[in-house]
């Protein structure tokens, strides 16, 4: 890693980051050049074919070592996201650790990789298939999870024998860079991990470079749906998570304390810069009157910088941002929603010209207005109201998002009916982010993904790698005897 310092004096073409507390510059990265770029997957095409031949032993090994490494720096990665990202500590550990659990599953290559066979499908005639890394494939990574989102793309293809260019946001590039060095230093030979800066020029010429194989994307449906039309016309294999609208149906049979503290924290946390933000509540029947409670406790939570001890939440990322989620509250009350908490002008000491919003409660929310709409990535909660179950379903079905969705209730019935009739990728019964495991794979749907493969898990193997099938015949009457080997036989790496 430059270090902070160093990044000041340096006088290439480059993108700025900020601190988003204060709106200061505090680094810089290399724009990279055209020339740059081509160099940097040429670089990982050479390296391909040593990789993609290294056992899947000798791969799993440097993974091992890799996730180890990981864990013994997780808070010095953690305070390098706080510092460019504005999210909280607590919250950016959060975020590591969530990577971390890809970068363990990538461990298990050795069962997720295993092929098929069917002996004797006719005489003397097996067939079989086995799984081939693609080359070299690219990511590209949004702001609001600096560590997680890389390492959902890059472990998974790289295990796999894909070589990988990387393109993390400009606003956050720290934290991929640590990452990159960690895992140099667990043993990955160099070309295979090469990581570019710069905005809309390299998100072009990954879409259109012949050697790039595959893309993996999350971030705007804006951005996503460019990425995934223009790769996919270059041939390449594309998944794109992209942008959500997840509703929270609370049931008047809910347990009330927990639900209220889930959809707060769901709503609120990271200051709902999260694809999987709860920022929809739907409350069904008598859990309407739970509204004013839900209000009491959005107040209690602090804002301050992400590093301040006792933050709840910190800033957005860009006064862009910030302006943005504004604009969208103000039309809410515009169209008739009622503002029952403003977090717009909030003020908190010391981070004057900090990218601060509040926490925002708008009631009274109708499926037509804008900020039902559209996708606000603030504090924001827009809470609407149904008298059945059924009408609420409706709602959320008719909402063109399907990244994620959970219901709030004791019933069992009511969870399985919602749970089978609700047309969302992923679904928390009882919990408000329904993030799988990576023994899983993210599952988002409708308009949150453009793809036919999801990131990690099983699926995440099938995206990175192609299948080969061998049909081989071994006639019996030519089958010689040979001398009988008597030593334990060795497999080496």
């Amino acid at each position: 890693m430059v270090g902070r310092d160093r990044w000041k004096k340096l006088s290439f073409d480059a993108v700025c980051f900020f601190l988003q507390a204060t709106n200061e510059v505090v680094g810089r990265v290399p724009k990279a050049t055209a020339s740059e770029m081509e160099a940097a997957v040429a670089s990982c095409k050479k390296a391909f074919w040593n990789w993609s031949e290294t056992s899947v032993l000798s791969r799993q090994q440097i993974f091992l070592r890799y996730q180890q490494l990981i864990k013994d720096n997780l808070k010095e990665i953690s305070k390098l996201i706080t510092f460019e990202q504005g999210k909280t500590l607590a919250d950016a550990e959060g975020d590591v650790f969530r990577g971390l659990q890809v970068v363990e599953h990538a461990c298990s290559v050795t069962s997720l990789i295993l092929g098929e066979t069917m002996p004797s499908i006719t005489k003397d005639m097996d067939t079989y298939t086995y799984r081939l890394p693609l080359g070299v494939c690219a990511g590209i990574a949004p702001f609001n999870f600096p560590a997680m989102i890389p390492l959902w793309m890059f472990p998974m293809a790289m295990v796999c024998g894909n070589t990988f260019l990387m393109k993390p946001s400009e606003r956050v590039p720290g934290a991929l860079m640590f990452l990159a060095k960690l895992f140099q230093d667990a043993g990955a030979p160099d070309g295979t991990l090469n990581i570019i800066h710069g905005q809309h020029e390299a998100v072009n010429f990954i879409c259109d470079h012949p050697d790039i194989r595959a893309i993996s994307f999350v971030g705007s449906n804006q951005a996503g749906e460019y990425i995934y039309e223009r790769g996919s016309r270059n041939g390449k294999r594309v998944q794109a998570n992209m942008g959500a609208k997840n509703h929270g149906v609370v049931m008047p049979d809910a347990n009330k304390e927990n639900t209220l503290n889930q959809l707060v924290g769901a709503a609120f946390g990271a200051a709902g810069q999260r694809c999987m933000a709860l920022s929809t509540a739907i409350l069904v029947g008598e859990a309407q009157k739970w509204l004013p409670e839900l209000v009491d406790r959005a107040k209690n939570l602090r804002v301050n910088a992400g590093d301040q001890p006792g933050a709840d939440l910190g800033p957005l990322i860009s006064p862009q941002a910030k302006e943005r989620v504004c604009h969208l509250i103000e039309k809410g009350v515009k169209e008739g929603a009622s503002l029952l908490l403003d977090g717009r002008n909030i003020k908190v000491k010391g981070y004057e010209n900090g990218n601060f919003v509040g926490p925002t409660i708008l009631a009274n929310v109708k499926p037509n207005m804008t900020c039902y709409k559209e996708e606000i990535f603030g504090p924001v909660l827009v809470v609407l109201e149904a008298d059945t179950l059924d009408d609420a379903i409706e709602m959320v079905n008719n909402n063109p998002y399907g990244n994620g969705t959970a219901i709030f209730t004791t019933n069992g019935a009511t969870a399985r009916k919602y749970s089978h009739l609700v047309d969302v990728g992923q679904v928390g019964v009882n919990v408000p982010i329904p993030v799988p495991l990576p023994m899983f794979s993210f599952t988002g749907s409708r308009a949150s993904f453009r793809g036919d493969t999801n990131f990690y898990g099983k699926q995440g193997v099938q995206f990175y790698t192609q299948l080969k099938t061998i049909i081989s015949q071994w006639k019996e009457e030519d089958a010689t005897v040979t001398k009988p080997a008597v030593v334990m036989p060795t497999m080496g790496n």
